[in-house]
């Protein structure tokens, strides 16, 4: 592994042809100012601020087994982890204590055994900026539902945390937030959700949980992402194009996408015109 600052004379170099960069959006603004340069391709994936949507006929119980599942998976530290959990008003107050609940469950503890679900952050930096946009973010007229706090224990660990009544502008609405903490905002309707996905910089991914297949449809396809995933867990997968839009970067990774991505086209065209092409002449 090599800091950005050492990517010129790489990037710069004949031998490569294309790159792809898994980073920061700012790592991903350095490198592909570098192959603009030198005019190259490039596939970069970036960070993210993925929505969850939870509509008012959804499944509740599911919803929130699967959202505390998606937020804290690899302790939270993961681009395409759940992040904003946008929740339709009528069933706000009930998803919030269900979340909570199966949030509290999790077990902190050594990373080597197979029990533990959070383990210790990265670095101990990256815990600390985790701990001031949640200060930040409830000194801004948030509430605080569970943990806020590091853990008291050695390493890089963080309380699991949910904090409820998050509104666009706070911290950890406006910015990735990558660890374990959680942001319940609500919505008025599937409207405002949609509008409150939207709101944001960032566009990897995100969920959207109703039992009306139709009207998810229709939404996903207003949802600034660049993958929606309807009544399921946001995932990496070989055969499903992966990539995001805005400052979550550009370019796709996997499936038959992901291949073109770096496969240029040669057109071949052998004459004589036998006048079958558009535009062409008539023979005299």
């Amino acid at each position: 592994m090599i800091g950005s600052k050492a990517m010129e004379p790489i990037v710069s170099d004949d031998r490569v042809a294309a790159l792809t960069l898994t980073g920061s959006e700012a790592a991903g603004s350095s490198v592909g100012a570098l192959a603009g340069k030198a005019i190259k391709k490039t596939v970069l994936e970036l960070g993210g601020s993925d929505y969850f949507i939870v509509l008012a006929d959804a499944d509740l119980e599911k919803a929130a087994e699967i959202g505390v599942k998606a937020r804290f998976q690899n302790t939270g530290q993961s681009c395409i982890a759940a992040k904003r959990f946008i929740v339709e008003d009528s069933v706000y107050e009930r998803y919030c204590e269900l979340f909570v609940q199966k949030t509290h469950e999790l077990k902190a503890g050594d990373p080597m055994d197979r029990g533990t679900q959070i383990g210790p952050m990265a670095r101990t930096d990256l815990r600390d900026d985790l701990a001031k946009q949640v200060r930040d973010t409830v000194a801004a007229g948030a509430k605080l539902l569970l943990g806020g706090e590091p853990l008291d224990r050695p390493g890089a660990y963080f309380a699991p945390t949910v904090v409820g009544d998050v509104q666009p502008g706070m911290r950890m609405a406006e910015e990735e937030t990558f660890g374990p903490a959680a942001a319940l905002m609500r919505a008025r309707d599937a409207e405002h959700a949609v509008a409150l996905a939207n709101e944001s910089r960032y566009g990897l991914g995100g969920n959207l949980w109703t039992r009306d297949i139709a009207n998810a449809e229709r939404l996903a396809a207003r949802l600034e992402s660049g993958n929606c995933f309807i009544n399921g867990m946001t995932a990496s997968d070989p055969r499903l194009p992966f990539g995001g839009v805005k400052k979550s970067g550009i370019g796709r990774e996997l499936s038959e996408f992901g291949i073109r991505e770096f496969a240029n086209v040669q057109t071949v065209w052998i004459g004589p015109d036998t006048g079958a092409g558009a535009g062409a002449r008539p023979a005299e």
